[in-house]
């Protein structure tokens, strides 16, 4: 017999989630709650929890928890994943998801394929946020084989470093460190990206809250941008990341950020009421 609330379990580009409908129910997690469903052993298992929820503004909104039961102001790849959900619900190709972080319009591509505009970065100090003013396309900050980073808001705080070598950094060690420093006050995703073209980049990124993750699409994004600042890339790149590919595109003609790439379904299920205990 079937008991608890439904989930979904998606992922895009192997930046996983677990998906609960709360339109009609409404569901406050608590941050205990929230990282026992996000652990592997004991839980679901994910990188972030996605509530949707209802909105009237907009098809619906999004809040995202991070596997450490933070709260999230955008998720890119979880955009995606909602937009599908909610499209095969509707029958429609064009909606709109609204976040912490503003709304974001999401257009069906083709089977499994999901576009989101990600709004235009931010790229002041006090937008991302930083703690000081200071020049946001060479931060004063560095830790063993990496420094001076690119900084932008893509509704949350990135920081990007461009290195030669991704095999060999310790990312374990400075992701979290990095994401904790002083210079950000609402802590930072960090960003790790190899220019292989200017249409091509790698990407590793140590995500606040949920450590180090197949792929991040507003870092994604942030990588693109942050490159293209630099020089060091087009406004249009395939970004490959440990899960898969994205294609990013920094919009010239309103400087919005358009991110597309794969969703997947990988099961449904429901969730045992002991696994949320009050």
């Amino acid at each position: 017999m079937r008991t608890g609330l439904s989930f979904v379990k998606m992922h895009g580009a192997g930046n996983d989630f677990v998906v609960l409908d709360t339109r009609t129910h409404a569901l406050a997690l608590t941050q205990a709650q929230a990282t026992r469903l996000a652990d592997r052993r004991i839980g679901v298992g994910c990188d972030q929890i996605i509530l949707i929820e209802p909105d009237d503004t907009a098809d619906a909104f999004m809040r995202i928890l991070n596997a450490n039961g933070s709260e999230s102001g955008a998720c890119g790849n979880a955009t995606r994943c909602v937009a599908a959900l909610l499209a095969a619900e509707t029958g429609t190709r064009s909606l709109t998801i609204r976040t912490n972080a503003g709304p974001l319009p999401a257009v069906i591509k083709g089977p499994n394929v999901v576009e989101v505009d990600m709004g235009k970065p931010r790229l002041d100090w006090d937008e991302i946020p930083l703690s000081e003013p200071m020049d946001t396309l060479f931060l004063r900050l560095a830790m063993g084989p990496v420094e001076n980073p690119a900084a932008c808001s893509m509704g949350n705080p990135h920081a990007t470093f461009f290195v030669d070598d991704l095999k060999n950094l310790p990312l374990a060690t400075i992701g979290p460190a990095l994401e904790l420093a002083r210079i950000f006050p609402e802590r930072a995703n960090i960003g790790f990206a190899k220019i292989e073209a200017p249409d091509r980049i790698r990407l590793r990124v140590w995500e606040r809250g949920a450590g180090l993750t197949l792929a991040c699409g507003s870092g994604a994004c942030a990588a693109l941008v942050n490159a293209h600042r630099r020089g060091l890339a087009s406004r249009r790149a395939e970004i490959e990341m440990d899960g898969g590919i994205l294609t990013i595109t920094w919009r010239e003609t309103d400087g919005h950020v358009l991110m597309e790439g794969p969703v997947a379904t990988v099961f449904e299920g429901h969730l045992s009421p002991e696994l949320l205990p009050a």
